[in-house]
């Protein structure tokens, strides 16, 4: 029979809460996080070629915010500020985590996380995915908060028969990989259990390599000549972004699919209404946007690459562009979230850490040091005042040696290199959403008064979270551009 949290309160004690806790007074919890995927690669979003319509009905159903952003454009510090709603210089981890360069390095023993205040709050949890925040059994998911395992530790495995850590030991998992992750969130949920869960369902799609996938996945897209963003682009590589395109739209069409049959269950068990539906995405996602591909560690995707400068490779393109950092979200909470609501507020992953402890009933232990806000009160449609603001970081250290730092507001972009100063950007949102054209190239005096204000606030977030990159350049007028910041 499904699983009934409903029939009854039940009273649960758990680790030492000062008191009993009535589980259906708690909704259960479905975090479904995506990699790589770009607010652009969904229908709702009027991509003329994406086939989502699972997700876009999600996105419907619920409250789509359409300003959502992480922190840091790359896997591990981003998922280590969603974690832990701390910035990634603040826990350690800066840019992706090499496994065999720094095979030791993730997220520290003890730090203070959701899911396992979740956990300690009386919620079953598991993690079904990646996880990258760290290789070792120190780093284990099951030690920040998740009682139940099944995915991979590091940040890479294949779309097809992946080799997995199931109940501790390491198989190779025959299927297509979404197919084989959903398939164990549905097992998992579909347990008797009268505690209200929190399942993390961290797909790797749609990471390259996006093949193979489901023979339905690829039909739509076999034949394809996608429209591309910038087809105008000088040198651009159109038939290589074209081969691409087609291949990230089948890898999300899988994504799709399989929410789909996530979403089914819950119907089907009864669990629905009691379950707050959340999506996102670790960072955003290029595809020839600006003459480039990947995301914050950005690949140019030309036919003759500019040259190599010092600290940047030939090739490469590391930015801070809102295609980079913008996350496609939504939230589905029957009875509580409206439907259709959209949200235009400036939201980070930071603010899920105390926004998802809200939606529990769970309060933050006096000392836990976080730096998100709660934005339970937008999703409940409620006035509130709210800072739209937004500060980021991004030192690379693997494909080239950046220590980007990046203030935004609704209008204006200001990001700086602490160790590359000459690519300094500045771009007017409003009149350049695309983030084509580089003000401070040819600075005026008015933009040179924008950009100091910006330069202002930046360091004084910088500041405030003891920023180490602040020790790297000391704060001034941007140097002469070079054709990196093509």
């Amino acid at each position: 029979m499904p699983r009934c949290r409903w029939a009854g309160a039940t009273v649960v004690a758990w680790l030492g809460l000062a008191a009993s806790l009535a589980a259906a007074d708690r909704p259960n919890i479905l975090f479904v996080f995506t990699d790589d995927q770009a607010p652009w690669a969904l229908g709702i979003s009027g991509h003329p070629h994406a086939r989502t319509p699972v997700l876009d009905r999600l996105f419907r159903e619920g409250a789509w915010l359409k300003s959502c952003f992480t922190t840091t454009p790359v896997c591990s510090p981003s998922r280590a500020a969603l974690m832990t709603g701390r910035y990634g210089t603040e826990v350690g981890i800066t840019d992706w985590l090499h496994p065999r360069r720094e095979p030791k390095h993730g997220l520290a023993a003890g730090t203070p996380t959701w899911p396992r205040l979740l956990q300690q709050a009386g919620y079953r949890t598991a993690l079904v995915g990646k996880w990258h925040l760290g290789l070792t059994d120190a780093q284990h998911p099951t030690r920040f908060g998740y009682g139940h395992f099944y995915g991979f530790r590091g940040g890479g495995t294949r779309p097809k028969d992946a080799v997995l850590e199931v109940d501790g030991t390491t198989v190779k998992v025959p299927g297509l990989l979404p197919d084989v992750l959903t398939s164990e969130a549905i097992r998992w949920i579909s347990r008797e259990d009268p505690r209200p869960f929190l399942l993390s369902l961290h797909y790797r799609a749609p990471h390259s390599p996006w093949l193979p996938v489901a023979e339905e996945d690829w039909e739509p897209f076999a034949g394809l000549d996608p429209t591309l963003p910038h087809p105008d682009y000088p040198d651009l590589d159109t038939r290589r972004v074209k081969r691409m395109t087609r291949e990230y739209l089948a890898s999300m069409k899988s994504v799709d699919r399989n929410v789909g049959r996530l979403l089914a269950v819950l119907r089907s068990h009864g669990l629905e209404r009691e379950t707050v539906v959340i999506y996102s995405s670790d960072h955003g996602y290029n595809m020839g946007h600006n003459g480039i591909f990947h995301k914050g560690n950005g690949h140019w995707v030309l036919k003759n690459p500019p040259p190599a400068v010092p600290n940047i490779p030939r090739g490469q393109r590391p930015n801070m562009y809102d295609h980079s950092l913008r996350v496609p979200t939504a939230i589905r909470w029957p009875g509580v979230v409206r439907s259709g609501l959209t949200l235009d507020q400036t939201i980070s992953n930071l603010d899920f850490f105390p926004t998802i402890l809200a939606i529990a009933g769970v309060s933050l232990p006096p000392g836990t040091q976080q730096r998100g806000r709660s934005f339970l009160p937008l999703l409940k449609g409620e006035q509130m005042e709210w800072q739209n603001d937004l500060f980021a970081q991004y030192d690379t250290k693997h494909q080239s040696r950046t220590s980007m730092r990046m203030y935004r507001t609704r209008r204006w972009k200001l990001v700086r290199d602490f160790l590359n100063p000459g690519r300094d950007e500045m771009f007017d949102l409003r009149k350049d959403p695309g983030e084509t054209s580089n003000l401070l190239k040819k600075s005026t005096p008015a933009v040179q008064m924008i950009r100091d204000r910006l330069s202002d606030k930046l360091v004084a977030r910088m500041r405030a979270i003891k920023d180490p990159a602040l020790s790297r350049q000391p704060a001034g007028k941007p140097k002469k551009q070079t054709r990196s910041t093509r």
